[in-house]
């Protein structure tokens, strides 16, 4: 909070008008989107840097898994002069995947308390620190034979992308202007995404997926990370942070200078003056057990871990972890299967780049709503069409038509905007603590359905798809009738329409 003689400063050169009024000026002021050179440089770094990386060590374990089984399998040997069956293999290797799932659970949880105590531009810093050490472990493993570095390695990426998905929308939406905080906000998801096709085709055998190349393909991101980082030193500090969580108006105003540009006093003005309505607002908690405990901030918190757990829930990581036996399911060759996920994931991220666009012109709800319906029926029909498919010869296109369906509308809503939904329902007090709760459930999620999707895939064969329709259909059900409408209003307006719990009023 700021002190009592700068708090006076800002009511001087900055008189209160009521909120109204403010949010009337500020709507006026940002019709026009104003993209500066540094903000742009900041969301492309920020994205490349973070989210493409996070995507990556997502995607590049996969297709060399055989090879590094068999890795494993010979380094335990040679080592220990032990040798794993072929059930304590699988063992192996699933704690390997699942260990950087369990750091990025650890990474978000942990998110709230760096980002306020550090500072969000901080975060980001460590994170890629954490994502070089983890780089140097890969490298450095097949040499040192050591299975240990690699997982290791893994849990120490994963540490990095649970706090990439937990802090970095929130600094991109606090160093954005009202009317670009969607549009930056969904270039989280656009990495993440781009960064999972990246990770894809830089682990297959043509590139760096083979016997002797595989642990180049699990470091290759430090490309990445190197040129985004380098001008990382340019970078500004969160206004709202500086403002609100450390009370250094000064630096605020600074660092919104060089945001928006000297000649842009005016938005400065309204946006110092947006602050301080916020520093004098109740909402002033940033405590995890102050956040659980305050009962205005139960219905934001339930949506936004909702939407985060939600995402995985919907079946987009079983379809990914498990297309290819999908496709060859649907009868595709082994090999056209790999090229067909490789095509899924190419078309999950050529439609996720439209989601600025889509931010920037289309109402959150209509987009969540219609993403979420479309979704729900899709699986369905992947359900009731792998029940028949022996039955009926051309129900295999029919299937590979509806994954790549529900890959296409799952970009619409369900993809983007659970990434950066909490920084527009929560103020900055209580923001961080949002933002880890919601990334605490989605790599929650995800790990439950990484374990538990083959074993209910075994019992329940094609009807394993109906959970993850179901939950698109909760999903529309909670944005209808709970979530309001967030594009183009500040946080400051839209908390006071949840603050009653399931009684709030939000159309």
């Amino acid at each position: 909070m700021a002190n009592k003689s700068e708090l006076a400063e800002a009511q001087q050169l900055y008189p209160q008008p009521t909120r109204v009024e403010l949010l009337t000026t500020q709507t006026e002021t940002d019709q026009k989107p104003r993209w500066g050179k540094l903000l742009l440089l900041v969301a492309l770094a920020t994205t490349f840097g973070g989210a493409v990386s996070t995507g990556y060590c997502i995607g590049v374990i996969n297709a060399p898994s055989n090879l590094m089984k068999v890795w494993c399998n010979q380094t335990l040997h040679d080592t220990y002069g032990s040798n794993l069956s072929p059930g304590g293999l699988d063992l192996l290797w699933s704690c390997i995947v699942s260990v950087f799932l369990v750091g990025g659970a650890i990474g978000s949880l942990g998110g709230a308390g760096a980002a306020n105590k550090f500072g969000r531009k901080a975060c980001f810093l460590i994170c890629g620190a954490l994502f070089t050490v983890g780089a140097v472990l890969f490298f450095f493993c097949r040499a040192a034979s050591s299975v240990e570095m690699l997982v290791i390695g893994r849990f120490i990426v994963g540490l990095a992308s649970g706090l990439v998905t937990a802090t970095l929308p929130m600094y991109l939406s606090e160093v954005a202007p009202l009317a670009l905080r969607g549009t930056l906000g969904v270039f989280i998801a656009v990495g993440v995404t781009g960064g999972v096709v990246v990770g894809q085709v830089c682990s297959l055998a043509d590139v760096f997926g083979t016997e002797d190349l595989w642990h180049y393909a699990l470091t290759a991101y430090m490309v990445l990370i190197i040129v985004c980082y380098l001008p990382s030193y340019l970078f500004p500090e969160s206004p709202k942070f500086l403002y609100i969580v450390k009370g250094n108006r000064a630096a605020a105003r600074r660092e919104l200078q060089r945001l928006r540009g000297k000649d842009a006093d005016e938005l400065i003005g309204q946006e110092m003056a947006e602050m301080e309505a916020e520093a004098n607002a109740k909402v002033q908690t940033s405590s995890f057990c102050d956040v659980l405990r305050d009962p205005r901030l139960t219905l934001p918190l339930i949506i936004v871990c909702c939407f985060h757990g939600g995402q995985q829930l919907s079946g987009i990581n079983a379809i990914f972890y498990y297309s290819v036996s999908i496709f060859e399911k649907a009868g595709l060759s082994t090999v056209n299967a790999q090229w067909a996920n490789l095509g899924a994931g190419c078309l999950n991220l050529s439609v996720s780049l439209f989601g600025p666009w889509l931010m920037a012109t289309c109402n959150r709800r209509t987009l969540m709503m219609f993403s979420c319906a479309l979704c729900s029926v899709f699986l369905f029909t992947i359900a009731f069409v792998l029940f028949y498919i022996d039955q009926v010869s051309w129900f295999a296109i029919a299937c590979i038509v509806c994954i790549m369906g529900y890959i296409f509308f799952y970009q619409f809503g369900l993809g983007p905007i659970p990434y950066f939904i909490g920084s527009e329902l929560f103020e900055v007090a209580p923001r961080s603590v949002a933002m880890s709760m919601g990334s605490l459930a989605s790599w929650t999620c995800n790990f439950i359905i990484g374990i538990s999707f083959p074993l209910l895939q075994n019992a329940w064969g094609a009807f394993v798809f109906l959970p993850f329709s179901i939950t698109c259909v909760l999903l529309f059900l909670l944005t209808k009738f709970y979530l309001p409408e967030t594009r183009g209003r500040d946080p400051s307006e839209v908390a006071p329409l949840v603050s009653k719990g399931f009684r709030s009023k939000v159309k």
